[in-house]
């Protein structure tokens, strides 16, 4: 539990396309934005606080992914995400300092009619992943280190492995460097409770204000198979973020299939699903 004491949060339709492909767009329609391609809203999907609710349960793991008792649409959402220091002046966020990166698996029930983002995202113990293998961030500017990353996932069944999301370069992010940085900022201290956002402050008060976060920065678009397909016991999720100039696409998918991953530039996360 690397991260019980760190406050989590998502972002949500950071990636062109995707919200759309989940059937989550008309969700946001109410959402004010200032530029088309702006993300959507930031969510909770852990707050270390009695308060907090079903979002108090601990849902990280770097194993495992267990299915909702109520729900057969469960579906992988490969990320990237950024632990993060967080800085405060009084009770307002002034600035994000991303000290680290891993391989994200947002894994999300599809539950037409919820109310908040968050009643799709943490539903009890090991609902999300976050890889074992977290690499150094030196600096989320142009030129940092994950400016040459990308997102690949994999879904097994039987045996056989298939593409889930389409292979993409980090800085395919619709926001990202310090745009993203200082947009997450800005929802922190200003976001309500409208329609399917929340009010980040508060949860942000209700833990202590927490020294640190874990942010996921958003979901890559699905290959047709990974749209249709959902996850049930026995398959196996996976997600890497792999340096795209040290790895092709193609060694990614041979180390997928055997589940064994070089350890220079690769954060690699394999769930079981149970």
């Amino acid at each position: 539990m690397a991260y019980k004491h760190v406050i989590g949060f998502g972002v949500a339709g950071n990636f062109a396309g995707h919200l759309e492909q989940a059937g989550e767009d008309k969700d946001f329609v109410a959402v004010e934005v200032n530029e088309a391609v702006q993300p959507k809203a930031i969510f909770p999907f852990y707050v270390p606080a009695e308060q907090a609710g079903f979002l108090a349960a601990y849902p990280l793991s770097s194993d495992t992914i267990v299915t909702p008792n109520d729900a057969d649409n469960l579906q992988i959402e490969p990320e990237v995400a950024l632990i993060c220091d967080i800085e405060y002046a009084g009770s307002e966020v002034v600035a994000l300092y991303p000290k680290q990166f891993a391989a994200y698996n947002d894994c999300s029930i599809r539950k037409p009619g919820a109310k908040k983002i968050s009643e799709k995202k943490n539903w009890g113990a090991s609902t999300k992943g976050i890889s074992a293998q977290v690499l150094p961030l030196d600096h989320l500017q142009p030129g940092g280190t994950l400016d040459s990353y990308r997102i690949a996932s994999f879904h097994k069944r039987d045996g056989v492995m298939a593409k889930y999301g389409e292979d993409s370069p980090v800085v395919g992010y619709s926001y990202f460097h310090q745009k993203l940085l200082d947009w997450i900022v800005d929802r922190m201290n200003n976001q309500q409770d409208v329609g399917p956002t929340e009010h980040i402050a508060m949860h942000l008060e209700n833990a202590g204000y927490p020294q640190q976060a874990v942010i996921s920065i958003g979901a890559t678009r699905y290959t047709e198979y990974g749209e249709t397909t959902f996850l049930k016991p026995g398959d196996t999720s996976i997600v890497v973020v792999y340096d795209g100039e040290r790895y092709s696409p193609d060694q990614i998918a041979l180390m997928a299939q055997s589940e064994q991953f070089e350890q220079m530039g690769i954060s690699a996360l394999v769930q079981v699903v149970a």
